[in-house]
C-alpha cells in the first residue's frame, strides 16, 4: 500500500514524520508525495494556535472529499491535546496520540483488518521516558534535524504544549553521537538541534544543555545549528563554550513573545526585557556577526496600546535579523483563555501589521551589514528563479551565482548586495 504524511507545524513534527517514514518503509509501505492520492493519509498535526487546528480540519475535509477511500490518520499535538476534536470528525479513521506514535504500524494493520475507527491517546505521566527515534535521513531536505528533547515544564499562560507533549524528557549523549554520525554518513553538512523546549535539555537526567551542544559539535565535522531557545538559558559561560567550536553556527532564535514587562508577566514568561537585552549584548560580544531572530506575539489578553508600543519599541531597539509575528490565539485549557480584556481580532490584525513594518526595517538593516563580508555558505538548492541559494553560518539566505556542482557544498561567498529578505553573493576564487 502507498502512504503519505502531511506535516503541519514545527521542526519537531518534521523530525517525527521522518521517523514514521522510516518505520513505514521498513514495513513494506511505499511513500508518495503530499499532492498524490494515497491508500493511507497521515496528518501530523499542530495545536499551537486555533489557526493551525483549523488548517488540519480543512485538510481532513479535503482529503476525504478528493480521495474517499483513503485511510485518514490524525496524529501529533492536536490529536494528543484535543482528542475529542479528532473524534468529532467522522472523516478520521485513526486518532493516534503522541505517546502512541511508535505503535503506528500495528495500529494500521489492526484498522486494515477490522475496518473500525480506532482511537489511541494516552495521557503523559511525570516520569515518562524519552522516545529515542532513529531517523538517519530526511526526504527532500538538505539539512537534518535532530530532536534531543521533548516536553515542557514552563506552562506559559497562553500555551497548550505541556498538555500535548508532557514534561521535559531528554535523550542520552550517546544517542546524539549515533544520530549525528548516521546523518554525516548520509551526506548532511548541517544538523539543526531541536526540541520542544530545547534549552531545558538535561533538567530531567542530570545533564546540561551545553553538554548536548558540545557533544554534537565534537562528534563530526558538520555545522551545528540550534533551534528555538528560551533566552534565560543563554548564560555568558554557555555562550563562551559554544564559541569554542568552529562548526557552531552563531544563529540564536531567542523566543521573546513581548517587549513589555507587564505583558511578559501575564504570559508567565521567566525573564524581563532588561535581562533579554543583556543576553543579546553578551551574544554580540562573544560572537562575530551573530544573528538574533525571535517570535513576537501581538494582541495578548490585556495588552493595551501602551504595552504594544513598548513591545514595538523594544523590537526596534534589539535589531533582530528576523521576527516571526503572530496574533495571540486563544487555546482552550490555558490560563490566558479565561483572562479578561481579550483584544478584538481587528486590533490584533492592525498591531501585527505595524509590528511587521518595524521588523522589516530591522531585517533590512541586518542584511545591509552583511554586504562586503566573506561568509561560508552551504549551497542547498536551485530555486524557482533559477538561482542557487544557501545559508551562511548566521542563517542569512544568499543567492549565489554558481552551478549544481556546488549543491551540498560549503563555499566562501562575498556578499555583494541585498534585498529586503535575502542577499546576493559571488563565490570567492582563491589563487
Amino acid at each position: 500500500m502507498n502512504v503519505k504524511i502531511i506535516t503541519l507545524g514545527c521542526k519537531v513534527n518534521q523530525f517525527e514524520s521522518q521517523a514514521m517514514f522510516k518505520d513505514l518503509i521498513e514495513n513494506g509501505f511505499e511513500l508518495v508525495d503530499d499532492n498524490s492520492p494515497a491508500d493511507i493519509s497521515i496528518i501530523n498535526s499542530c495545536a499551537v494556535t486555533q489557526v493551525s487546528e483549523q488548517k488540519a480540519i480543512k485538510l481532513i475535509h479535503r482529503l476525504r472529499r478528493e480521495t474517499p477511500d483513503t485511510v485518514i490518520v490524525l496524529t501529533g499535538c492536536m490529536a494528543q491535546a484535543f482528542p475529542k476534536s479528532g473524534n468529532q470528525l467522522p472523516e478520521i479513521d485513526i486518532v493516534l496520540g503522541n505517546k502512541r506514535r511508535s505503535d503506528l504500524i500495528p495500529v494500521l494493520k489492526q484498522y486494515l483488518n477490522e475496518k473500525t475507527r480506532l482511537t489511541y491517546v494516552e495521557d503523559y505521566a511525570k516520569k515518562d521516558d524519552y522516545e529515542s527515534l532513529d531517523v538517519q535521513k530526511f526526504v527532500n531536505r538538505t539539512r537534518a534535524f535532530l530532536k534531543i528533547e521533548d516536553g515542557c515544564n514552563r506552562f506559559c499562560s497562553y500555551c497548550i504544549i505541556p498538555y500535548a507533549r508532557g514534561r521535559v524528557r531528554s535523550c542520552s549523549l550517546e544517542y546524539i553521537k549515533q544520530e549525528i554520525i548516521a546523518f554525516t554518513h548520509n551526506g548532511y553538512r548541517e544538523i539543526v538541534i531541536i526540541g520542544i523546549n530545547l534549552s531545558s535539555f538535561g533538567t530531567d537526567n542530570g545533564l546540561r544543555f551545553v553538554d548536548a551542544v558540545t557533544t554534537a559539535c565534537e562528534t563530526a565535522d558538520v555545522r551545528i545549528r540550534l533551534g528555538s531557545l528560551e533566552p534565560e538559558s543563554m548564560t555568558l559561560e554557555t555562550l563562551k563554550t559554544f564559541a569554542q567550536h568552529s562548526n557552531f553556527c552563531p544563529h540564536f532564535h531567542l523566543s521573546l513573545q513581548s517587549g513589555c514587562n507587564d505583558t511578559l508577566k501575564r504570559m508567565n514568561r521567566h525573564y524581563t526585557t532588561e535581562e533579554y537585552s543583556e543576553i543579546v549584548d553578551n551574544i554580540r560580544k562573544v560572537f562575530d556577526n551573530p544573528s538574533i531572530t525571535t517570535d513576537v506575539m501581538v494582541g495578548f489578553a490585556g495588552e493595551t496600546d501602551e504595552e504594544f508600543q513598548q513591545s514595538m519599541a523594544f523590537v526596534e531597539k534589539i535589531g533582530f535579523a528576523k521576527v516571526h509575528i503572530f496574533p495571540y490565539s486563544r487555546r482552550e485549557g490555558t490560563v490566558a483563555d479565561k483572562a479578561p480584556d481579550q483584544v478584538p481580532p481587528n486590533i490584533k490584525k492592525e498591531r501585527a501589521s505595524r509590528m511587521a513594518e518595524t521588523a522589516k526595517k530591522s531585517r533590512k538593516k541586518f542584511l545591509k551589514k552583511q554586504i562586503g563580508r566573506v561568509e561560508k555558505v552551504l549551497i542547498e538548492s536551485r530555486n524557482k528563479n533559477g538561482k542557487y541559494e544557501g545559508y551562511t553560518m548566521n542563517y542569512t539566505l544568499v543567492y549565489v551565482n554558481t552551478d549544481e556542482s556546488h549543491i551540498n557544498q560549503i563555499v566562501d561567498v562575498l556578499i555583494t548586495d541585498c534585498t529586503d529578505d535575502f542577499c546576493y553573493g559571488e563565490i570567492v576564487k582563491y589563487n
